[in-house]
């Protein structure tokens, strides 16, 4: 999910979108929560997510039924490549959100009833020690239960399907000057209630 959250549009330049926005990022950059990843040429950057796992087949459901189609939550690190996310005439989202190790995800799955509010949850990462993203999951514009229904009357979700349900603000191609991770660095990121994400960034 793209621009789910107000602040994070806006550092990236775009007004909040009035329908959901997805794109794909494909099954050979998932790893473990404690993981080396290999920096590729380029600017790569952070976007810690909540993410979503679906619990059965889901086609054409309402949102109020969104939650009872989560098996749970988990943590994930949509890493994300930005010159070849931004390259072409069409912009290269899944390549360049795809390489190996780029959607580190874990370290538990969490079903919902085990949270007060399953759609009010701290959200945040660092690097370095230094914390780059802090929100909570309730500032997300499309809550987890409407991107299952948006989904669902395109596509059917099947029991195991990932959906990292977008970033906050904080990401470093919107800070000024721009700032993107090296080697040597260490990334932190969690959700309240589930647990943390350990990367280290290692040079190819």
């Amino acid at each position: 999910m793209a621009l789910n959250y107000r602040a994070h549009a806006e550092e990236s330049g775009f007004a909040p979108p009035s329908d959901p926005l997805f794109f794909t990022k494909y099954v050979s950059a998932f790893t473990g929560p404690v993981t080396d990843v290999v920096l590729p040429a380029g600017n790569v950057d952070w976007e810690c997510e909540l993410v979503a796992v679906i619990s059965r087949p889901t086609r054409r459901i309402a949102a109020a039924d969104g939650w009872s189609h989560v098996a749970g939550l988990t943590v994930g690190q949509d890493l994300s490549e930005r010159i070849l996310q931004r390259s072409g005439p069409v912009p290269q989202f899944s390549l360049g959100k795809s390489h190996a190790g780029f959607a580190p995800s874990g370290p538990v799955l969490v079903t919902p009833d085990e949270f007060a509010n399953p759609d009010d949850l701290d959200i945040g990462c660092e690097v370095d020690g230094q914390t780059m993203q802090s929100a909570r999951t309730s500032l997300m514009i499309f809550p987890v239960p409407e991107l299952i229904a948006y989904l669902s009357n395109v596509v059917t979700l099947f029991p195991g399907d990932v959906i990292f349900t977008g970033t906050p603000p904080g990401v470093g191609a919107g800070r000024t000057p721009p700032v993107f991770l090296a080697p040597g660095d260490h990334l932190r990121s969690w959700v309240e209630g589930i647990g943390e994400l350990h990367q280290r960034l290692v040079a190819s």
